[in-house]
């Protein structure tokens, strides 16, 4: 359900902008970042908010990759699949933690802790193969260096 924080912060980002439906993706992040994804309960709240259809904002969440419209471990993992990174050893990458989280793209290991995403690009085609944990971008990866940097997210 939308808090009241949730009214507060997405009210003080609408001053940021000249219509209130222009602040539709902060709007989103700020739902994200206080309850982890964007449900549709809070979605269709978030676009009375802004003065939007459930659908309209929805069109806006749907676009965008890092908008979670179902739930979510406690940490993301976004594996970078462009040519760059493909090149470099994405498939080595991706088996691996496949393989170690026991789980596929789009999954959610059984104990909440990760979920698996692919995305287009980290814009870390210098250190290809990478990744992201929540917010923390990995490069020059090796299947041997996987461990060592989920053990760093309990």
């Amino acid at each position: 359900m939308i808090t009241e924080r949730d009214k507060r912060e997405i009210g003080e980002i609408c001053c940021c902008f000249p219509t209130r439906r222009a602040a539709a993706l902060e709007a989103l992040q700020i739902i994200q970042k206080n309850h982890s994804w964007v449900s549709d309960e809070n979605l269709k709240a978030a676009a009375g908010l802004l003065g939007m259809t459930p659908d309209e904002l929805d069109g806006v969440a749907s676009f965008y990759s890092m908008i979670f419209r179902k739930p979510v471990g406690r940490h993301v993992i976004l594996v970078c699949d462009s040519i760059s990174c493909w090149i470099r050893g994405h498939e080595g990458i991706l088996d691996q933690l496949v393989t170690r989280l026991g789980i596929r793209p789009g999954e959610t290991d059984a104990v909440g802790r990760f979920t698996l995403l692919p995305t287009s690009c980290l814009g870390a085609c210098d250190h290809a193969p990478a990744m992201m944990v929540d917010d923390d971008l990995h490069g020059d990866l090796t299947p041997e260096r996987i461990e060592a940097i989920l053990a760093s997210y309990p």
